[in-house]
């Protein structure tokens, strides 16, 4: 089974520019998504972005638009979330996903069975 691995979260300025990486241990298949969401303290789980592993396909949520953009290298079994001007709003665990049964806009995190551990991020104004 697939393992997902996080990284790249750290303290952040506000106005800045970060990528994160999420790193696949183990068989992903062509039909699999792969998708980021974020959890900040006290909040429901929230869809940011999804792709899929075969062919280009990627969605963003509409509230995310033109700040978070997915991509990936199959070769290096990666998905990354680049994510420009940070706010203070965006302070969340980041976790990654990935399910053979959802679709890149598949916002409820039920239908991900295989999720990462999750990497912090922290904007300081």
């Amino acid at each position: 089974q697939v393992q997902l691995v996080e990284s790249g979260g750290g303290l952040v300025q506000a106005g800045d520019s970060l990528r994160l990486s999420c790193v696949g241990s183990g068989n992903i298949f062509d039909a699999d998504v792969v998708a980021w969401f974020r959890q900040a303290p006290g909040r429901m789980p929230e869809f940011v972005a999804g792709i899929a592993w075969s062919g280009d396909t990627a969605y963003s949520a509409d509230s995310m638009k033109g700040r978070f953009t997915v991509s990936k290298d199959n070769a290096k079994s990666a998905v990354y979330l680049q994510m420009d001007s940070w706010t203070h709003d965006d302070t969340a665990l980041y976790c990654c996903a990935l399910d053979n049964m959802a679709s890149v806009s598949s916002h409820n995190p039920s239908v991900y069975n295989i999720w990462g551990q999750g990497t912090q991020i922290t904007v300081s104004s």
